[in-house]
Order: C-alpha cells, then structure tokens, then sequence
C-alpha cells in the first residue's frame, strides 16, 4: 500500500510541481529541501471472515505537506487532497479524506521553522 500511495503522488503533475521528487514514506529527510511530503501509516488492518483474511484491508495514512511559509504548505497540502481525495485504481477501492491539521515545527530558530499541514487519509484497499 504505502509503495502505491506514494507513486500516485509522484505521478501528479500537480503534486511534482510544487515538492519535485520529495515525497517520502516514514523518514524526513534530513537537509532536504522544502516543500516536501512525509508520510506515515497510522493503522492497517486486513479484514477476516469465518474463513480467514477476506483480502480487504483498511489503513489511514498521514500525510505532512512541509513548506517555509504557511501559504505553500497550505497550496501543498490542498494539492494533494485533490489529487487523493475520492481517489481509486491501483488496488485501492477508495482513498477518502478524514481530517486536516495545520502546525509549526518546534525549535529555537523562528526563521528557520517549517510550516507543515497534516493531513489523513482512509484507504481501503487489496493488500499484495
């Protein structure tokens, strides 16, 4: 799943265009350059019958769209919802949008502070 989530990121014009080839799953790069996608899974659960595992599985996926002002974080993160929200194919039956939060990154250096727009996402979805 997260390979898969990953390409249907990379593949958008729209997506590419603002953060290039810095989306990642599970590791912020360090010194990369901004903007930028991090992602994470938050949960994965293959579903099961009486019979066994079914070949269903329901996720959530967390999405951080860094940027070095608010505005491009936002115009990121919206980027991305659009291009995921609603989205099916490649093994997912559905990828829906389930919560946004917008943040700042801690530390001393206030200039230096990215901004980031979390977002989550539900993916059903066929595991391989």
């Amino acid at each position: 799943m997260e390979e898969a989530f990953r390409t249907i990121l990379a593949a958008s014009p729209a997506v590419s265009g603002i953060a290039g080839d810095r989306i990642n799953f599970g590791t912020n790069v360090q010194g990369a350059r901004y903007p930028r996608i991090v992602m994470f899974t938050i949960d994965d659960a293959e579903g099961h019958n009486l019979d066994g595992p079914d070949g269903h599985s329901i996720g959530r996926v967390q999405v951080d769209c860094y940027a070095m002002s608010y505005e491009e974080a936002k115009l990121l993160s919206r980027t991305v919802r659009a291009v995921l929200d609603g989205y099916s194919g490649d093994g997912f039956q559905g990828v829906f949008h389930a919560l946004s939060r917008d943040t700042r990154e801690g530390g001393s250096n206030e200039a230096k502070r990215p901004f980031r727009v979390s977002l989550d996402f539900i993916t059903h979805y066929n595991p391989t």
